[in-house]
């Protein structure tokens, strides 16, 4: 690994399979099934590992449902904020379950879908666990589902299921049990006439020491009630701490203070850091440590850095940095801000091989802005 030119994602096979042990744990438990959110994860070379453990994929877009129904298999969900007709003809015949936002959605592809899929309508709980509130689905004025107050009996005529989401890291138990409970008291009259129900992604069930057999009971007592099979649709869960994105030391300027740049980008290689003001970690660094240092990057965005920490001794040029915990949504939102090197993709294998999944070049950079 001390040969891999920088900048690069490593994905852990090992640190993946002690996430999907503990996703097997949950299904024993609770019965529930669960799909991968390709939105969070899509770098499917790694899907040959994943599949043993999960049901299927569900997706935010025409293209993730291919890339689900192609390169994973078992069940695929189709959702999307808005489906063109265009769009419904792409995932009509590659979808399980096809799930609409709004009930004129519903409306406008029903004819269209009836036949081809198991119907779903998303629901605005108007209650969530979601730490931001730019990822909060029940926020004010959220075009996110259906309000219960819009809702009428009749939809169960057009529907098998519903889609409720609104857990974004949720590291709470307690928490999501009280929305399931808001759930399961607010919505009986449809759940009792409903087959399946998903209660989407954000609950971190592999955080350390979280209590997955008080999740699992809460959902196998929630499904029994309502004589439904329970979907979970886990994207961070199933890849936290599964991967690092290495970068190298390039150069070190001073004004007040030392920073850093190193061979990567925020807004081009690791988004959510910027759009969420979340400090990435760094694995060589010590917090309170002698020698501080902001860890800038080398795209032209003033603003444009990884976090401010410290270190035992100075950093020198051409030293690698290990970004911990970087594979949720970073490869689905890799971009060209600034011509910028596009991060390799290795997946490092139990047995110690890394293989190559993807490596970037000027080529793909000028075929995404003309041909």
């Amino acid at each position: 690994m001390k040969n891999l030119n920088t900048p690069y994602f490593m994905i852990n096979e090992q640190a993946l399979i002690d996430n999907l042990e503990k996703a097997k744990q949950l299904k024993e438990i609770s019965g529930a099934k669960l799909v991968l959110a390709l939105k969070c994860f899509s770098t499917w070379g790694t899907f040959n590992t994943i599949k043993p453990y999960l049901d299927g994929t569900t997706s935010s877009g025409p293209y993730e449902v291919r890339l689900g129904h192609e390169k994973f298999g078992g069940e695929t969900h189709a959702y999307s904020v808005g489906y063109s007709n265009a769009d419904i003809e792409a995932v009509k015949p590659l979808s399980d379950k096809i799930i609409f936002n709004s009930l004129s959605q519903l409306e406008a592809h029903y004819e269209n879908c009836k036949d081809s899929a198991s119907l779903g309508l998303r629901i605005n709980p108007e209650m969530s666990v979601a730490g931001q509130d730019l990822a909060n689905p029940a926020r004010a004025y959220s075009r996110l589902g259906v309000k219960q107050d819009i809702l009428n009996l009749d939809v169960l005529n057009k529907v098998d299921g519903f889609m409720f989401h609104m857990n974004c890291e949720n590291k709470d138990v307690d928490a999501f049990i009280r929305v399931l409970d808001h759930i399961s008291t607010t919505f009986t009259e449809y759940l009792d006439q409903l087959t399946w129900l998903s209660l989407g992604g954000g609950i971190f069930f592999t955080y350390p020491n979280y209590p997955i057999e008080k999740l699992g009971l809460a959902l196998k007592a929630f499904a029994e009630k309502h004589s439904l099979q329970v979907y979970l649709e886990p994207g961070e869960a199933i890849i936290t701490r599964t991967a690092d994105l290495v970068v190298s030391v390039i150069d070190i300027v001073e004004n007040d203070k030392q920073t850093a740049i190193v061979d990567s980008a925020t807004e081009a290689h690791r988004l959510d850091t910027l759009i969420y003001n979340e400090p990435a970690s760094i694995k060589e660094a010590t917090e309170g440590a002698t020698y501080n240092y902001i860890i800038g990057s080398c795209s032209c965005l003033a603003g444009d850095q990884f976090c401010e920490t410290q270190f035992e001794k100075p950093l020198q040029i051409g030293q690698k940095l290990h970004l911990l915990d970087s594979a949720g949504y970073t490869m689905v939102k890799l971009n060209w801000f600034n011509g910028l090197k596009m991060p390799s993709i290795y997946f490092e294998r139990i047995n110690g091989d890394i293989e190559v999944l993807n490596e970037f070049g000027y080529e793909d950079f000028k075929n995404t802005l003309g041909r």
